[in-house]
């Protein structure tokens, strides 16, 4: 039942804009999906505040239209008939669900109606679609949602200007980095609690910063730099950020969102939402919103059906590939861009716009890729009758063709772009001549060189299956896993070769190992051939420098692997996937198990990215040189933290040992209370020893059984 005093609040308010709450059928509002059943989300303060108009308190499925025209009693009925017209081609209007309130004076119209949909989406939907309608010349409709109206019922008559708060410096986001351990965060989600802890792999267990009983109604997501935590909630997304506490800084309003995604930069935040029609056989409807995060506002949206945001625009795939919009490499955020039918749409920030006010007409696009670090784009396109295939590379904002590959009786092709930009690689599946199997190779782009050569690159046996493909990140290596289960091999190749001619060699093949997954170190070298799913965890932590395994372990049920961003540490987790063994590990990255924490019903495991260093290439060059003389501060800190957990073992061991002779004393007094009663219970026996006791043989008489007889002594 509906609250007294909010009952009070809605008639007060229906009064002033002169509406019979009669007409509106109050048993049929329902609360929004993700209603909050008893859990208080950390944003209720939004509704508690009210300022914000784009929540659902109850009317959001009613809209105001203004401006119609005023007609006297006689016409009322054929401009309703208008109005219903034109508003039920875009959802349902509720029986007794248009209201177009008469002057009692005159008998005429006063311009404006309410129109009641089914739902809080055709009636936002309503206002986009007819907001500035033209009717006719002199009436052009204004229409507005029905929450906004008492917000503009609170703007004052008069202007007064601004007041000015005094600027208060505010914490700065990137001090969690001048951590004198220099140690890495991570956030993990585990039923609901969501934590922020220190790995502190020097005493083998993680060090508490932050934790929060219910911060996030869905996940929790870091930003690319680290700067920002971002959590989901009924109402939007909320970012958070801090070194030790987690202030909000942001508020990003988008009701019902189910997904987000930052710019490279920072910069921006996109969220995505999608509703259900009221009418079945209408496509899902699709909201895209991209915020700024310094403040929170909204610098474009992007509205239509599921089927408008399809990979490709088509209306046969009923999914939507996320991220719909995907940004060029580089800290700038200048472009972003999706796929259509037949074309590419490239906006740039600057006025959130398509460049050149028209997309780029590709046909047949199925997919397309950033360069990580250039705005270079690489388009995909299949096969289709006599055309072939193709890959080519189009350089932003011109739109010019730096590299074309037509590709001849392809099945299908993926692209990979190694971390630094400086290689592409396309892994290409043909057709054999029969066209009743398909091999795979690869077509590998030196962007950097001049006239970005091509390299065409085969395995030995190229009608292995190829499992997995990864780049050496910030290098020139890359690695395959290629055969069949369930021991397939693992080959190492390098762009460089000896004599550095452009082409690919071949560092050494891995026979038999249980792997379908490869995880690089971030900083390269090091990798981790790992099997998951049903592989159960297996793990193998090899120096590609040294083309030798440091160490194999194995994690059981493994779902997650994820390097800490200066490669030092890995974690390895078990989430809710599995109902066993929940919670993660620690290793370090040369395979040690460092600290291992189990946690029931645990969801996610994120180590907090650094941003890129400020050092010149030649600076690191410098440090790695001379890192002996740099290495000798944390060499110290080591030995001293060494000591202090040895010391801290020895502690242990000491009160153990004390506890023990504690007990032995307390249990020798008791023995020695109770020794006369021990030697009254052996019949005046002194000693305790059993060997000195005296056996005694014991006649023992024992009356088995009596019964009587009656003897006859007739002759």
């Amino acid at each position: 039942m509906v609250d007294v005093a909010v009952m009070k609040e809605i008639q007060a308010t229906a009064d002033g804009l002169g509406i019979d709450l009669a007409s509106v059928d109050l048993d049929s509002i329902r609360l929004p999906p993700g209603q909050d059943f008893g859990i208080v989300s950390d944003d209720e303060d939004v509704i508690q505040g009210g300022d914000n108009p784009e929540l659902d308190t109850g009317f959001g499925n009613i809209i105001i239209v203004d401006n119609l025209p005023v007609v006297p009693r006689e016409k009322f009925e054929k401009l309703e008939g208008v109005v219903r017209k034109i508003y039920s081609q875009i959802g349902v209007i509720k029986e007794d669900g248009l209201w177009m309130p008469v002057d009692p004076e005159t008998q005429k119209t006063l311009g404006y109606c309410f129109i009641e949909f089914n739902t809080p989406l055709e009636a936002e939907l309503a206002r986009e679609k007819t907001n500035a309608y033209k009717l006719d010349r002199s009436h052009i409709f204004a229409v507005n949602m029905f929450e906004e109206f008492d917000k503009f019922m609170k703007v004052p008559d008069e202007w007064a200007p601004p007041e000015f708060k005094p600027y208060t410096p505010g914490e700065n986001l990137q001090q969690w980095l001048t951590d004198e351990k220099a140690r890495d965060q991570f956030v993990i989600r585990a039923g609901s609690d969501t934590e922020v802890l220190w790995n502190d792999a020097r005493h083998l267990k993680p060090e508490p910063v932050y934790k929060h009983v219910f911060w996030t109604e869905s996940f929790v997501q870091w930003s690319p730099l680290g700067t920002y935590l971002a959590t989901v909630h009924r109402q939007g997304a909320a970012l958070w950020g801090g070194a030790t506490t987690f202030n909000r800084l942001m508020r990003c309003a988008h009701p019902q969102v189910k997904l987000i995604d930052f710019s490279p930069g920072e910069r921006y935040l996109v969220t995505y939402s999608s509703h259900e029609p009221s009418n079945p056989r209408d496509a899902n409807r699709v909201v895209i919103n991209i915020f700024d995060v310094r403040t929170g506002k909204v610098m474009r949206d992007f509205k239509g059906s599921a089927d408008d945001f399809s990979i490709g625009g088509t209306g046969g795939v009923t999914g939507v590939s996320w991220p719909v919009f995907r940004w060029a490499g580089g800290k700038e955020d200048k472009y972003f861009a999706r796929i259509g039918k037949n074309i590419i749409s490239v906006y740039e920030t600057e006025t959130f716009s398509l460049i050149d006010k028209k997309s780029v007409k590709v046909e047949n696009v199925v997919d397309f890729s950033w360069s990580p670090t250039d705005p270079i784009l690489a388009l995909v396109v299949p096969e289709l009758g006599d055309h072939p295939a193709r890959v080519s590379l189009m350089q932003i904002p011109s739109k010019d063709e730096l590299r074309q590959k037509n590709l001849f009786s392809i099945s299908d092709c993926k692209t990979y772009w190694q971390s630094n930009g400086d290689y592409l690689a396309v892994k290409v599946d043909r057709y054999t001549k029969t066209k009743k199997s398909t091999y795979t190779g690869f077509e590998l782009f030196r962007i950097r060189e001049r006239d970005i050569p091509i390299e065409v690159f085969e395995l030995e046996n190229k009608n292995d299956k190829i499992i997995a493909f990864a780049w050496e990140p910030k290098g020139h290596r890359f690695a395959v896993i290629h055969g069949d289960n369930p021991r397939p091999d693992i080959s190492f190749y390098s762009m460089r070769s000896a004599n550095n001619t452009d082409k690919v060699t071949k560092l050494t093949t891995l026979k038999g190992k249980q792997a379908n997954a490869l995880f690089w170190s971030p900083t390269g070298r090091f990798v981790i051939l790992a099997g998951l799913k049903g592989f159960n965890g297996q793990l193998e932590f090899y120096n590609v420098d040294e083309l030798e395994t440091m160490a194999t372990a194995e994690h059981f049920m493994a779902t997650d692997i994820e390097w800490d961003p200066t490669g030092r540490y890995v974690a390895t987790a078990v989430t809710s996937v599995h109902e066993m063994e929940n919670g993660f590990n620690i290793w370090s990255f040369n395979g040690k198990l460092l600290y291992r924490i189990l946690k029931d019903h645990f969801f996610q495991f994120l180590w907090r990215p650094r941003p890129p260093s400020f050092l010149s290439p030649e600076k690191e060059e410098e440090i790695a040189k001379n890192l002996k003389k740099y290495s000798k501060k944390y060499e110290a800190e080591d030995q001293d933290v060494s000591m202090l957990l040895s010391e801290q073992d020895r502690e242990k061991r000491r009160m153990l040992k004390d506890e023990w002779e504690k007990w032995l004393n307390e249990w020798k007094r008791m023995h020695e209370e109770e020794k006369l009663e021990r030697q009254t219970l052996r019949d005046g026996e002194v000693s305790d020893e059993e060997e000195e006791y005296e056996a005694k043989e014991v006649e023992v008489e024992e009356l088995l059984d009596v019964s009587e007889e009656v003897l006859s002594f007739e002759e």
